[in-house]
């Protein structure tokens, strides 16, 4: 089939777009003119624009049978907060809307935080965000278009909604892949601690699976379904004591109590705000920090096929990546 594919050319969406177009699908990919192509496939389709312009989304759809929404704002800080509402709400009314327009299927790549925490056991694809309290930006944006998302299948609409973990593994090194780059400082020995006691469950999903997955789910995830494309379960402790089993090395000594990583996180957004320079951490980061964010990927693993490597493997990737480009 024919896919516009947004957000190709971001940390998940370049390893999507070589999973679609290895699939033999033909590829569009919309672009911003700035946007940096290193790394796609050969032969695909360019089509120039924004998921902020609806104009420019609509024209690119025209033809395809289905668009492959992964475009969002993935920072922890931005001196245009407006942004994220633009970008993560808008550019789904957006996507919408052009699918819509062309009779075409609307696969939307969300992700785990727009479903709010949990406890420390996982949750399945019926757990909605209780949308009483949102950490920062990208979580109320994320959530509301998940709500606009849910709204649309209810509706009747051909919309299959996707919720990757938190993706890692090679590839740029973005703020989408920000696992990796604590893997790297951390082999360097330039990690400076874990921000609380380090007993939170997070969900860690590999790169090259959750591409696979998306594949999946746009030749056969179910009308108006949702799937989870997560990974293993573990806490921050657990993350770094399975990375000493393939690498070597020690898990970090240091736990930087919440109350004390919240005040630097403060300050940092304070001199943010003032000069213009990105945070390397805000409080509002801390608060991720303090809850559980554990989800099932049993409905995925039995209509997709998915099949989720476990951590000690893909980190063991991840690691020989990295020391192979000279970042560990």
């Amino acid at each position: 089939m024919k896919v516009l594919l947004t957000g190709g050319t971001g940390f998940l969406g370049k390893n999507v777009a070589r999973h679609v177009a290895a699939a033999g699908h033909t590829l569009r990919v919309l672009a911003r003119g700035t946007s940096n192509l290193e790394g796609l496939p050969k032969d695909i389709e360019v089509a120039r624009g924004d998921v902020t312009d609806a104009p420019s989304l609509a024209r690119a759809a025209v033809g395809c049978e289905a668009v492959l929404h992964m475009a969002a704002m993935v920072k922890m800080w931005t001196p245009d907060r407006e942004r994220f509402d633009a970008v993560n709400v808008g550019g789904f009314r957006n996507a919408l809307a052009a699918a819509k327009a062309a009779g075409a299927r609307l696969v939307y790549t969300s992700s785990f935080i727009a479903v709010g925490p949990t406890g420390a056991q996982p949750v399945d694809e019926t757990h909605i965000h209780a949308g009483d309290r949102y950490r920062n930006d990208y979580e109320r944006t994320k959530a509301l278009a998940d709500r606009l998302a849910r709204e649309a299948a209810a509706a009747g609409d051909d919309v299959v909604m996707l919720y990757p973990g938190v993706v890692y593994g090679p590839g740029d090194m973005t703020d989408g892949n920000l696992v990796v780059q604590m893997v790297s400082d951390h082999l360097r020995g330039k990690f400076p601690g874990i921000i609380g006691p380090g007993d939170r469950y997070w969900s860690y999903a590999y790169v090259e699976d959750v591409a696979a997955g998306h594949v999946a789910a746009l030749e056969r995830g179910r009308r108006g379904e949702r799937y989870f494309l997560c990974g293993e379960n573990v806490t921050m402790n657990g993350l770094f004591e399975t990375l000493q089993g393939v690498s070597g090395a020690r898990p970090p000594k240091v736990h930087i109590p919440y109350p004390v990583a919240a005040v630097l996180g403060r300050s940092l957004w304070a001199w943010a705000e003032l000069t213009g320079h990105p945070p390397l951490l805000t409080h509002e980061v801390v608060d991720v920090f303090r809850e559980h964010w554990a989800y099932s990927t049993r409905k995925a693993e039995a209509e997709l096929a998915y099949r989720p490597k476990p951590l000690a493997e893909g980190l063991r990737l991840t690691v020989d990546w990295l020391r192979d480009k000279g970042m560990a």
